[in-house]
């Protein structure tokens, strides 16, 4: 039987000793993923990317109507420099580098701090994975850092290369919707994922069930429960982000921050279906079971039942009582065929259960 491998359980663990001072950003002896930064800087009528190899780059942030500098990986030297060029909240630094935070969005006056979970797929196919995303929002630029390299905003460069105008003129805080709509929409392809799983799971089970099968839900189950404790606060952050009245996001953006809110509750609603569904199948998956072992219990239940008569008639002729003792003692020993006739009389008893039975309905 083939054995389903589990990932090992990551649970995040907070980096500084009880009674630390609010703030303190862990610096860790080498990264965890390698480093890398990318500046956009744009407006309506021009757009110029660049990596940057250091922190003296950044000095140009100031130079664009908008400009969005995407931090690949933690470090968190290089995210306490950054802060401090950026007046950054010392708490707002401390969840960058802390990875792990749920979803929410912290209001520092002049700056709007965001969490995000990005959830993806293996390579696979096989398990759910998700990584943090941090924004900070400021006057006229945008700070986004993620835990490693990958391609989820790079639909988003590609929309502020194609020179579209709703972009290119939204400010800061459309380029932050937009990049929040890009989290929220990655987490479809991951349900469908699981859709496959739970439609390749119920196959099985309706076919012949195994022990596979149930450990099949068991990782679906915490998958979709990995999901929701995810997404429930994410809609809420949403919603607050459209009820703060800073400015940094415009009131023109608050329709797209709905459409958002909508597509994160229309994945709520997914997946608490899928979870209803994943409980029916282990419903299901039990009864097989109990059906499958109450049917071997009737099987053997039906033979026993056979056999004690045959067992009774074959205990009575193991008694061998002499027959010249007394002409009552076992005369059938004296018979020719004495022997063939009690197995036709056994031969008969149990073909005569047997016949009872399927009249029951029982075989």
């Amino acid at each position: 039987m083939k054995i389903l491998r589990r990932p090992t359980l990551r649970f995040t663990r907070r980096r500084h000793d009880p009674g630390t001072a609010p703030g303190t950003i862990h610096v860790s002896e080498e990264p965890a993923a390698p480093l890398r930064m990318r500046l956009v800087r744009y407006d309506l009528g021009s757009i110029h990317e660049a990596d940057l190899l250091d922190l003296g780059g950044m000095d140009e942030v100031a130079e664009a109507a908008v400009s969005w500098l995407d931090v690949e990986g933690i470090d968190g030297r290089v995210i306490a420099a950054i802060g401090s060029r950026w007046n950054v909240h010392p708490l707002a630094l401390e969840d960058m580098v802390n990875v792990g935070q749920r979803p929410k969005v912290e209001d520092y006056e002049d700056s709007l701090f965001i969490v995000l979970q990005h959830f993806f797929v293996d390579d696979g196919h096989e398990h759910i994975l998700r990584e943090q995303i941090s924004l900070l929002l400021q006057e006229g630029r945008l700070l986004s850092v993620q835990e490693r390299s990958n391609p989820t905003f790079d639909p988003v460069r590609e929309r502020l290369r194609g020179g579209k105008q709703r972009i290119r003129g939204g400010g800061a805080g459309y380029l932050t919707y937009a990049l929040i709509d890009t989290v929220v929409d990655h987490l479809f392809p991951v349900l469908d994922t699981l859709a496959d799983r739970i439609e390749s799971t119920e196959n099985s089970l309706l076919s012949s069930p195994t022990r596979n099968d149930l450990d099949s839900l068991h990782l679906i189950k915490r998958d979709l429960l990995l999901l929701r404790k995810s997404v429930w606060p994410l809609r809420d952050m949403i919603n607050t982000i459209m009820r703060l009245e800073m400015g940094l996001v415009g009131t023109d953006t608050h329709l797209y921050l709905r459409d958002v809110a909508d597509h994160a509750s229309l994945a709520l609603d997914i997946i608490e279906t899928y979870r209803e569904m994943v409980a029916s199948l282990t419903d299901l998956y039990l009864s097989s079971v109990s059906n499958r072992l109450n049917e071997v219990m009737k099987v053997l239940t039906i033979i026993a039942t056979i056999f004690i008569p045959l067992s009774f008639i074959a205990g009575v002729y193991g008694m061998n009582f002499s027959h010249q003792a007394s002409p009552w003692n076992m005369p059938e020993l004296e018979w020719h065929y004495g022997y063939p006739g009690v197995l036709a009389v056994m031969a008969a008893v149990a073909g005569g259960l047997l016949l009872y039975f399927r009249r029951k309905g029982w075989l």
